[in-house]
């Protein structure tokens, strides 16, 4: 299976409509069918990550919601998610894909990275901001997801200064890129080659970033030989 299948969506599409639990027991052996069929596109996905690069883990999300603090109670997903973790220390940085009717995306990068990881960055951005503005700033990087996105704090972090001329990335709490596809675009014959193209082109990035949470400030390594 090489290609999205246009029932995937329509089933997402269905449940999005009928998100209770009757509904869902009702057609559970459709979804059954749907999730085998996108589980040989993940896998297929996957193969294409691993010709350039190691991937230590494959997480397919749970199409069940957690609704315990939660206001919106509606028991399912009515999208597939799936995540590939890069392997080993040396390697960091993630991998995301999310198929939705309407709201299909892959993206990658480091989200909520730990206290120290994220200090780690911070400080680096605030010593030498030359390298990332350079690899964001890239044509196709540009044209494939444009800035760096994340939640940030509202002003400066602890101990750094707001008026910093890299505030604008020291302020940020995750680092991410996202590229969007239309649905016409996610059952397409290359759609599979576009997501392969795309992470591909965050391979700079998590190259710079593996080598800043893998070093010191003064650029030595910090991993156990």
């Amino acid at each position: 299976m090489t290609k999205v299948s246009k029932s995937a969506l329509e089933f997402l599409n269905k449940l999005k409509k009928n998100n209770n639990r009757e509904w869902f027991d009702e057609h559970k052996s459709e979804f059954k069918e749907e999730e085998t069929k996108l589980k040989d596109f993940y896998n297929a996905v996957l193969e294409d990550l691993n010709q350039s690069d190691t991937i230590e883990k494959m997480k397919v999300f749970r199409i069940y919601r957690d609704v315990r603090f939660s206001k919106d109670k509606t028991p399912y997903n009515y999208h597939r998610s799936i995540s590939f973790s890069r392997a080993t220390e040396k390697l960091r940085g993630g991998y995301y894909l999310k198929i939705s009717p309407g709201e299909s995306m892959m993206a990658g990068g480091f989200f909520k990275p730990s206290p120290a990881d994220l200090l780690r960055i911070r400080k680096e951005f605030e010593t030498d901001d030359f390298e990332i503005r350079e690899i964001i700033a890239e044509e196709n990087f540009q044209k494939l997801f444009g800035d760096l996105e994340g939640e940030e704090v509202k002003s400066a972090p602890r101990g750094f200064d707001k008026n910093h001329a890299s505030i604008d990335l020291i302020r940020k709490k995750s680092f991410l890129v996202t590229r969007n596809f239309s649905d016409e675009e996610v059952l397409s014959q290359n759609f599979r080659e576009e997501l392969k193209l795309s992470y591909l082109a965050l391979r700079p990035f998590f190259d710079y970033m593996s080598d800043v949470l893998t070093t010191d400030i003064n650029g030595e390594s910090i991993l156990k030989e």
